[in-house]
């Protein structure tokens, strides 16, 4: 009788918590076939998940971290700050990865909303608490998807981010969805209105000017888009360890929730 009536406090108390233990936050390595093309990703499962359905991140690396090792993706921006958090950490996240000399665009863009369904599948993702966030090259990549399915996430991260490419770099690097828009800034504004939005920039980028995001904020401003813009004085290319280390920004992120 004693065992039972133990194991029934432990069930209540289970149950007021609304959430599944499942160890110590961890990685898992998958892969996904797709177009063709073998894609490795990395899928941060945390130490407890909700069962009515645990929010899911996705997160795009930037070209320092290509490749197809399915690892690479976890050394800068959002990989390190889960490692350190593991035991805490709340959500789903989903890391994959762009290959060698590639972009987030085309069949890429298009693998990672697929590592994304896979995930959320997998995992039981709650689709009404899906995010977005990126760096630099992901961050790019974070317009470029929201672009693709603008009713799907339920807030975007964009960081040390631009619509146009880096003045005397790679021209390849934009955002395609709105390349050939006389003013591309009202159009990612107007297209993703109600989408709430937090981007983030170092005042002195000198690999990705913070021009583009000021004119998105101006945009915004304009239109009256759902988007707020935090730049940091002092901070050259690396706005990311002060983002994903920004207790703010994640207060504010699992807040959001789509209709």
């Amino acid at each position: 009788m004693t065992r039972l009536l133990l194991l029934f406090a432990l069930l209540l108390t289970t149950g007021c918590t609304h959430m599944t233990a499942t160890g110590h936050g961890h990685f898992q390595a998958r892969s996904l076939q797709f177009e063709g093309r073998l894609f490795r990703y990395q899928v941060f499962v945390p130490a407890r998940r909700d069962p009515a359905g645990t929010p899911i991140v996705l997160f795009l690396h930037g070209s320092g971290e290509r490749g197809d090792d399915g690892r690479r993706q976890l050394q800068a921006g959002l990989g390190p700050w889960l490692q350190e958090t593991a035991g805490s950490f709340p959500a789903l996240v989903v890391l994959p990865q762009v290959p060698e000399g590639e972009e987030w665009l085309g069949r890429n863009a298009r693998m990672a909303l697929a590592a994304l369904d896979a995930a959320m599948a997998e995992f039981d993702a709650d689709p009404q608490r899906t995010y977005l966030t990126g760096m630099s090259m992901g961050g790019y990549g974070t317009w470029e998807l929201a672009l693709l399915q603008p009713q799907r996430f339920a807030a975007l991260v964009p960081v040390c981010a631009a619509i146009l490419p880096p003045h005397g770099r790679r021209s390849s690097l934009r955002v395609a969805q709105v390349a050939d828009e006389a003013d591309p800034y009202t159009a990612v504004v107007t297209r993703l209105h109600e989408v709430p939005v937090w981007m983030f920039h170092g005042a002195d980028d000198a690999v990705v000017s913070p021009e583009d995001a000021r004119q998105l904020h101006q945009a915004a401003l304009r239109s009256g888009a759902n988007l707020r813009y935090t730049e940091f004085p002092g901070v050259n290319h690396n706005a990311w360890d002060p983002t994903y280390r920004n207790p703010a920004m994640w207060r504010w992120l699992f807040q959001q929730r789509r209709d």
